[in-house]
């Protein structure tokens, strides 16, 4: 027979009703979030805009710095638009969310493929008020992240590197690297520089030729 305190539960270590919500600044008033909540509801997250001209119209519109020619599809999430930048010619796919709590920066031509999450916020776990901790996330020039990837606050993925679906990136990315699985590791076959990557497109490009 066990006595009653052996059947308490042990305390939790943080306490979360302490938890202190005015040391972060998210750039914008409350009645600025409110609306964007909605339009984003409405616009992104909803899937009802399937073109994505008017979406980056409209995250231009609330401070976002979007360049040319980018592809925004259905059901994407972004936590606050002031704290975007999108190069030209970036690919941001279906179910993607940007919770940019600190700045997030994209150059161009970036992938994002579908569900890739860019996870600015943390909480320091060793204090019980369980503070919230926020760090910049940087993307580098001709990099693809793959479907379903989780890319950490404070990480830089360098241009040109790939990381492979589903992987946890937990540190910087060299670039032209590519990485892959849980936490991301580099793949010991780097990627082609743009030179060779041209080279390889102009051979392919070649007539077949044929002995007579």
């Amino acid at each position: 027979m066990t006595s009653r305190n052996e059947d308490r539960l042990p305390e939790p270590y943080v306490d979360l009703a302490s938890f202190d919500r005015t040391r972060y600044q998210p750039g914008r008033g409350l009645g600025m979030r409110l609306l964007w909540y909605f339009v984003s509801l409405v616009v992104f997250e909803g899937g009802w805009v399937p073109v994505s001209r008017p979406k980056s119209w409209l995250l231009r519109l609330f401070g976002a710095r979007i360049g040319r020619g980018v592809v925004i599809k259905p059901h994407v999430r972004i936590k606050y638009p002031w704290r975007l930048s999108v190069g030209d010619h970036c690919w941001i796919g279906q179910e993607a969310w940007i919770d940019n709590l600190a700045d997030v920066q994209l150059g161009d031509h970036v992938c994002l493929s579908q569900r890739v999450y860019l996870c600015t916020g943390s909480h320091d776990y060793r204090r019980q008020s369980f503070d919230l901790i926020t760090a910049t996330i940087q993307v580098g020039s001709g990099a693809w992240i793959g479907a379903a990837s989780l890319v950490l606050g404070g990480i830089e993925v360098g241009p040109n590197a790939i990381v492979a679906a589903g992987s946890v990136v937990t540190r910087n990315v060299a670039e032209a690297t590519i990485v892959a699985g849980n936490p991301a590791r580099p793949r010991p076959h780097p990627r082609p520089s743009p030179a060779e990557g041209q080279a390889s497109s102009a051979r392919a490009d070649l007539p077949s030729q044929k002995s007579p």
